[in-house]
């Protein structure tokens, strides 16, 4: 009996994701193809992930001390932000990935950030409240050993194409099928849904359903459907990328570093096998040479070291399911990479599409729904990263001035924000009320707010009550973030015997 066929147009990470994750769900009665070109590259840029990550090789039942060592990975904890702002006090702040571990630490964070708006002397930066950032700061691994009574959330740096090998021998070992050609054309049936693909050598694939992965090229959704794209270069106006590796540490550390630079920022990237630098900016502000030269300054790059010049296309689809194909990764959209959500996004709109394909939701009603949430997510993430360049104090460039004093139009979702945190409200109950707390949580807005030093100027605090400080005690919290880590010591050498390098 032949099995209806899924076909995955395009390899890279988020087509073997895809076509991974397609086979778990609807293997057993679809054949999954993915079809993709040697001949094309990936664009290798965001080698960081979130927590989602994690849970994409939980679900798929794959283990750490097989994959990580494969792709070159290393563990993280969080980011820093170096040098986005200029105020005394909060120049560098660390965005921990939050763990229940840390709610009641949270919550001392956001009661004194209360207090610091109302004009309070109150310690209110928030590296001190989080445990990642201590795990950070001390070069320890955020795994936490079988004995303890909670998991620290954490994600990871990867080498993008040694990952993308990775998945696929995965995947073919599952019985996903594959096809190395270039698909050149595309063929619509009377109704409009894609009947089949026509590669370099005039053959057809047909298929039900297909899911574009063809990356910035868009092959099936923008080519061939004509769905509109719309831009974020509005509110985001890094369009390019220079990128460089270097040399590995001896002691990787976990956690990405995102240094704000004349145009721009850099991002570090520790991995097994090297250090990824990178310089995202705006090509209105700078040009590649000059934007070549400061990263290799930044990174101590001579000029022997070969670097890679990109252009991004900021902005998503209008439409991410249409007719009877589904765009994942680039195809659909892309945020430029300050907090590392590209694949996770990925995953969420996988998961959308097999949560709504295995119950039969397939008609345009629920496509409506399905395209709603994802634009959703696409619009929190990019307000959420606007944050950084609106709440920025620098003044040593136009660029980050104009960043601060000419920004695109804000959302009324992002203006409401401000104008809680401006007036001293209830910011968590404002985030839930306007439902944009799935991609950040407050925690997570407290963490920029905070880091970012956006509160009253110091001339204008006064001295705060003993009530107002509420018995919090910050050397109590780094003695237990002590007392915990002597226990956390325990598990380096379970890193040792899966073959991972020792993060100390």
């Amino acid at each position: 009996m032949n099995k209806n066929k899924l076909i995955v147009v395009g390899g890279g990470t988020a087509g073997w994701m895809a076509a991974l994750m397609l086979q778990k769900a609807v293997g057993d009665s679809w054949s999954i193809e993915l079809i993709e070109s040697s001949k094309r590259g990936i664009i290798g840029v965001g080698e960081g992930s979130t927590p989602a990550l994690k849970s994409f090789f939980e679900d798929l039942a794959i283990p750490e001390d097989d994959w990580m060592p494969a792709c070159s990975a290393t563990y993280k904890s969080g980011i820093t932000f170096d040098r986005w702002s200029e105020k005394p006090g909060f120049t560098s702040y660390f965005h921990p990935f939050y763990s229940h571990f840390d709610r009641d630490h949270a919550k001392a964070l956001i009661h004194n950030s209360h207090l610091r708006r109302s004009g309070r002397d109150v310690h209110a930066h928030p590296d001190v409240f989080s445990y990642n950032h201590y795990l950070a700061k001390n070069r320890l691994s955020p795994v936490t050993p079988h004995h303890f009574p909670f998991e620290v959330q954490y994600g990871y740096h990867f080498d993008a194409g040694l990952l993308a090998q990775y998945l696929k021998k995965i995947a073919l070992m599952r019985g996903v099928h594959h096809r190395d050609t270039l698909i050149t054309d595309v063929d619509l049936s009377t109704s409009g849904d894609i009947a089949a693909v026509i590669d370099e050598q005039g053959e057809r694939h047909e298929g039900e359903w297909f899911v574009d992965c063809s990356g910035f090229a868009a092959l099936l959704i923008g080519d061939t459907l004509k769905t509109p794209f719309t831009s974020y270069a509005d509110t985001l106006w890094n369009d390019s990328a220079v990128t460089l590796a270097m040399p590995p540490d001896a002691e990787p550390p976990c956690e990405t570093v995102s240094t704000a630079l004349k145009n721009g920022w850099a991002w570090r990237i520790p991995l097994q096998s090297r250090v990824g630098y990178g310089y995202v900016y705006s090509s209105r502000y700078c040009t590649r040479e000059e934007a070549e030269e400061e990263l290799r300054a930044h990174a101590g790059a001579d000029a022997s070291v070969d670097v890679r010049h990109l252009s991004m296309n900021i902005g998503r689809r209008e439409k991410h399911w249409v007719k009877n194909c589904v765009a994942v990764g680039l195809s659909q959209g892309f945020i430029e990479p300050l907090e590392a959500t590209s694949l996770a996004l990925t995953q969420q709109t996988i998961t959308r599409f097999i949560h709504a394909f295995r119950e039969g939701n397939t008609g345009e009603e629920f496509r409506e729904i399905f395209n709603t949430s994802v634009n959703k997510s696409y619009d929190d993430v990019r307000d959420y990263i606007s944050v950084h360049f609106l709440t920025n104090s620098r003044t040593d460039s136009q660029y980050w001035v104009d960043s601060r004093e000419r920004p695109g139009p804000a959302s009324k979702a992002l203006s409401a924000v401000f104008s809680c945190w401006f007036d001293n409200g209830d910011l968590p109950g404002l985030l839930k009320h306007l439902k944009i707390d799935g991609a950040y949580s407050n925690f997570s807005w407290h963490y920029i707010l905070c880091g970012m030093g956006v509160f009253p100027g110091p001339e204008t605090l006064t001295s705060p009550s003993p009530k107002d400080l509420s018995g919090i005690d910050f050397e109590q919290i780094r003695d237990f973030f002590a007392r915990c880590t002597l226990n956390h010591q325990s598990h380096i050498e379970a890193l040792k015997f899966s073959g991972l390098k020792r993060l100390l």
